[in-house]
């Protein structure tokens, strides 16, 4: 239950900057410029600080490659899935919700990997040590 939470909270992370719908940030954002800017650096700094809890955390657990290694994996299954029938990569709202699954994977297995990792091997990690 604690990865899914995690990947559902970063799903709504990325949904909620930008996503095919009317409902999102830049689009928002876009609209309401000039009556809503307090409004709009509000929320933008909201989304920003939950983008860096995220991705400060995933670079950490598992870094650039891991990262690479795990869209690598998404794109893989897609390709699957498109080969086999199952996906039709014509509609653009599709791709772009597959682009943003991608993404919140990406970022909940990141801050999960510690977990998962510490389960695996027994081994916690840490980052930080005080003498």
């Amino acid at each position: 239950m604690g990865f899914v939470l995690r990947w559902l909270v970063a799903f709504v992370l990325v949904a909620a900057t930008y996503n095919p719908t009317e409902v999102n940030y830049v689009r928002w954002a876009a609209t309401t410029y000039p009556d809503s800017l307090s409004l709009i650096v509000l929320a933008g700094l909201v989304l920003l600080i939950g983008y860096i809890i995220y991705l400060r955390a995933t670079i950490r657990s598992i870094g650039g490659f891991g990262m690479a290694l795990i869209l690598a994996l998404v794109g893989a299954l897609l390709w699957v899935a498109y080969d086999f029938g199952l996906l039709d990569l014509q509609n653009r709202n599709l791709n772009l919700w597959l682009g943003i699954f991608a993404m919140s994977l990406v970022m909940g297995i990141g801050l999960s990997w510690s977990i998962v990792r510490r389960k695996l091997s027994g081994q916690a990690d840490v980052d930080d040590v005080e003498e």
